[in-house]
């Protein structure tokens, strides 16, 4: 279980929530900025807050969550793998190891590597991890619980593939999805790619869309060119909840030029989503609409980018 936050980041987040009762915003403001100056980031939830830290843009000899070598990115390494599939590992080990005995059963026929996210897990993932036949799995851990951004983030940054997958562990692979999916990215204009896409008129109602061109990629399984993560760095880490933070990094791979494409149907089964269903409903409005209030600050007045407005890649076929 994750260890109890810092002294001294205890006693600015209380004195915080006492700011905050009080309505002084500036003070409360001022408290925020001197906490994430130590690497932690207040989350405020409806009836009290905690605090969650931040994961480092560089390996950072004061952070002790996680180890320097987890903490060092890969990004803009050469790709030395066909592809890395990353998974976060919190509170459910049945589902992990679902995934990972379907994707023994149903092996991919390429290269590929599974890098397993133990985000302050209840559980220990490497046994878990070792069953699914990849042939490298690393586990990327940190023992503190990281917001939903920065753990997927924790686990773009060790990737080697060409391409990179997020895959929730909602997801039971029935047969080789990793082939078809890759397969996607033989058109070097294509950045982003995944068996679920979503289209809008508007950026404010998104539906589901058949195979091809969409507008975003839905993040249950989540492919990702490795030049195009290269630019887009990964999620923003602001979304601290997963809900809508696909259509940013969506949005982020198309304006950089690049296509989203949603491929024909992927041999996966989907199971009860965790991330939705561990959330009551209240709490699931109040952050979802949180996050699309985020997306829409990035990208809500960026209608060129609609398909429904004419949008296309910039990106040449030879790039």
């Amino acid at each position: 279980m994750p260890d109890p936050l810092p002294p001294d980041v205890a006693a600015l987040l209380a004195e915080r929530s006492a700011r905050r009762a009080d309505r002084d915003w500036t003070a409360a403001d001022a408290l925020r900025d001197r906490i994430r100056a130590l690497g932690w980031d207040p989350v405020d939830g409806p009836s009290s807050s905690t605090a969650r830290p931040i994961l480092p843009e560089e390996p950072d000899p004061n952070v002790a969550f996680a180890s320097a070598s987890d903490l060092a990115s890969l990004i803009d390494a050469p790709a030395t793998r066909a592809a890395s599939v990353v998974m976060v590992a919190e509170d459910h080990p049945a589902d992990i190891a679902r995934f990972c005995r379907a994707a023994s059963e149903h092996p991919p026929a390429v290269d590929w590597e599974l890098i397993v996210v133990a985000n302050a897990p209840v559980f220990d993932p490497a046994a878990l991890a070792e069953q699914a036949g990849a042939d490298a799995t690393d586990i990327v851990r940190s023992e503190q619980r990281l917001g939903w951004a920065d753990a997927v983030n924790l686990g773009l940054r060790r990737a080697r593939g060409a391409v990179v997958v997020l895959m929730d562990s909602s997801l039971e692979p029935t047969g080789d999805w990793l082939g078809p999916l890759l397969a996607t990215f033989s058109d070097p204009s294509v950045g982003i790619a995944g068996g679920w896409g979503v289209t809008s008129a508007d950026a404010r109602q998104f539906s589901e869309a058949p195979p091809g061109d969409v507008d975003a990629i839905e993040g249950y399984c989540l492919a990702v060119r490795r030049e195009a993560l290269q630019v887009v760095r990964g999620f923003d880490r602001r979304f601290r909840w997963y809900r809508n933070a696909d259509l940013d990094l969506s949005f982020a791979v198309r304006d950089a030029g690049w296509r989203a494409v949603a491929t024909d149907p992927l041999p996966l089964m989907r199971h009860a989503h965790r991330g939705w269903e561990s959330v009551d409903a209240a709490e699931r409005d109040r952050l979802s609409r949180r996050n699309f209030y985020r997306f829409l600050d990035h990208w809500g007045d960026r209608r060129d980018l609609l398909l429904a407005d004419g949008w296309s890649p910039r990106r040449p076929p030879s790039d």
